[in-house]
């Protein structure tokens, strides 16, 4: 039996008899206006993101298309837009190091934080939403929450073995209070609101 299995036998024999819910979420008063994709865009800014909207009948890329143009390896997982690295033939993590751009989609945003949320069904790697130099999500503007009090009574961390909520690209500050983005992760996220479709807008091929 390994160390995990021991781990976890010990904690079932001497779990209390009983059921033991979780506590209630409370609802508390919303933080932010009526208009949560103005909220969201507002709040991810402050975190050093950035939001685009797309235009109806255009390239829906095209805030990210001189990025994408000039990036060698491109790990996409949605179906609107093709990449060049396999996410399905990725073994380890470390394999993910020399991705440029990833590009995936959030199952909601929160307006009151400005994050998203992915889980292991989005991002097939878990990896690639912090080893890819710029990342690209995409986000309904339907599936925008007010609050995280909101976003916690969605089913998605039930059923998820990995959840995260992402709020910008990665930051650190050292103690004069100099900011400074893509210290440990991404260097960039944009957040392209692009409404959900059956077969998303059509494959597309990432240089084109």
């Amino acid at each position: 039996m390994s160390a995990r299995e021991t781990t976890l036998a010990t904690i079932r024999r001497n779990r209390p008899a009983g059921d033991h819910p979780l506590p209630e979420i409370p609802a508390f008063a919303p933080l932010v206006g009526d208009d949560l994709v103005a909220e969201f865009g507002e709040r991810l800014q402050r975190m050093g993101g950035r939001v685009a909207e797309v235009v109806p009948g255009q390239d829906p890329f095209a805030a990210v298309r001189e990025r994408l143009d000039g990036a060698a390896v491109i790990a996409s997982a949605v179906p609107e837009i093709a990449g060049n690295r396999d996410l399905a033939q990725v073994a380890l993590p470390a394999d993910l190091a020399d991705v440029d751009v990833a590009i995936v989609r959030a199952v909601f945003g929160v307006a009151e934080t400005g994050s998203v949320l992915f889980t292991q069904a989005e991002l097939q790697v878990n990896a690639v939403a912090y080893l890819a130099q710029h990342l690209v999500v995409l986000l309904d503007p339907a599936d925008i929450l007010v609050n995280i009090q909101a976003a916690y009574r969605r089913p998605d961390f039930a059923r998820a073995d990995y959840a995260v909520l992402h709020t910008g690209p990665s930051a650190t500050a050292d103690i004069e209070g100099v900011l400074i983005h893509g210290a440990q992760g991404v260097r960039s996220l944009t957040v392209l609101l692009l409404p959900r479709t059956e077969e998303g807008v059509g494959e597309r091929s990432a240089t084109s």
